[in-house]
């Protein structure tokens, strides 16, 4: 568990550890890796490291459910009837917001879609410091702004797990900050992060996982 974690911190995620064991990846008819094996548990942080093309974004695809491994398994201990997919929020590299909604519909349409819902949008806006776009449509905000909307859906729906790509990507020193934040106390409330990065994420205690040399 964090350090920053006291004993009064609700935990509101059992104790679920997700599993790879022997991933390998094939892109293209070229191997990207194989014998990748993860252990993400219970207040957990990874940084997921590797040069560019090393298969970060491809790992994150496998475990969410959106690319078949060319070998291996993936599964979550402690919910054997629940994949993997079901129990993670996915943050990629694109925000994959709909630009003609506004902010608010786009976090209304993920609650609606994701379901256990947690935050109200219009709270989730207010807790990346967005109250003020909320009925905004996306196609109008800065690229920072998009990426705070796109993060805010990890905040409307409970899910155990955070798959993050890049999530420093267009944010300025402050909203790194917010996002910092935000991770400690998913990691504080018994949630797993396990974030594709470049940099720092400010995360007491993450662990590196490093694909390729």
């Amino acid at each position: 568990m964090p350090e920053d974690a006291s004993p009064l911190t609700p935990v509101l995620f059992p104790h679920l550890v997700l599993q790879a064991e022997n991933l390998a990846c094939r892109r293209g008819g070229r191997l990207i890796f194989e014998g990748l094996c993860l252990n993400l548990g219970h207040g957990e942080a990874i940084a997921l490291t590797g040069r560019n093309g090393a298969g970060k974004s491809s790992l994150l695809a496998m475990l969410c459910g959106r690319l078949r491994p060319e070998a291996g398994t993936i599964r979550v201990e402690g919910a054997p009837e629940a994949s993997a997919a079901e129990l993670s929020h996915v943050v990629g590299h694109r925000d994959g917001l709909k630009t003609a909604l506004t902010a608010q519909e786009n976090l209304s349409f993920a609650q609606a879609l994701l379901g256990d819902a947690a935050l109200a949008p219009e709270d989730a806006l207010a807790a990346v410091g967005l109250p003020h776009v909320a009925a905004l449509p996306v196609g109008y905000l800065s690229a920072g702004q998009r990426r705070r909307v796109a993060l805010a859906r990890l905040l409307v729906s409970r899910r155990p797990f955070w798959l993050l790509d890049e999530p420093m990507s267009a944010l300025d020193l402050a909203a790194q900050t917010m996002l910092t934040g935000l991770m400690r106390n998913h990691l504080a409330q018994g949630g797993g992060i396990l974030a594709a990065t470049h940099g720092p994420l400010g995360l007491e205690g993450a662990r590196e996982l490093r694909i390729g040399p």
